[in-house]
């Protein structure tokens, strides 16, 4: 999996795109993948940190990792749409 394949599940799962930044750097209050030097990492960035960092050699792993991570956080979900 790759990064544009991510981008797709993740809108075919419903997950809410202000959940997460597929870019890196620190954004406030989102899950986050980045490529960094030897490999990727994905972490949760707030107020300028990086918490529950985990480190991947391949984008593969870290792309299945973050996916795996929204999609068990039930407040990633896209709200309800109003009828």
């Amino acid at each position: 999996m790759n990064i544009e394949e991510l981008q797709r599940t993740l809108d075919q799962e419903g997950i809410d795109p202000e959940a997460y930044d597929l870019h890196g750097g620190v954004p406030n209050e989102k899950y986050t993948i980045e490529n960094g030097v030897g490999g990727w990492f994905v972490y949760y960035s707030e107020r300028g940190k990086r918490s529950g960092e985990a480190f991947f050699g391949t984008e593969d792993a870290a792309c299945r990792y973050l996916l795996g991570w929204l999609i068990n956080d039930s407040s990633t979900r896209r709200p309800l749409e109003e009828p």
